[in-house]
C-alpha cells in the first residue's frame, strides 16, 4: 500500500510541542498545578498541545519549567 509524501511528515497545523526543561520540586502549588495542566509529568517529557492563547498563556507562566521545541 503506497502512502502519500505528506502523511507522516506534515506537522499538525495549529500545534505546539511543549518541553518540561525543569523540576517542579520547590515549585509553588500553582506552578505546579500550570505544568501538569499542561500534561507534562516527568523531566523531559515532550507533549503536543493546541497552539491557543491559553495554552500560550500557561508556557509563558512557567518559563522556567518548560520551552517550546521546533
Amino acid at each position: 500500500m503506497a502512502r502519500s509524501p505528506k502523511a507522516g511528515a506534515a506537522k499538525a497545523a495549529g500545534t505546539i510541542k511543549i518541553k518540561q526543561i525543569g523540576s517542579v520540586i520547590g515549585c509553588t502549588d500553582v506552578q505546579r498545578a500550570t505544568v501538569r495542566g499542561l500534561g507534562l509529568r516527568r523531566m523531559h517529557q515532550v507533549v503536543e498541545r493546541q497552539d491557543t492563547p491559553a495554552i500560550r498563556g500557561m508556557v509563558n507562566a512557567v518559563p522556567h519549567l518548560v520551552t517550546i521545541v521546533d
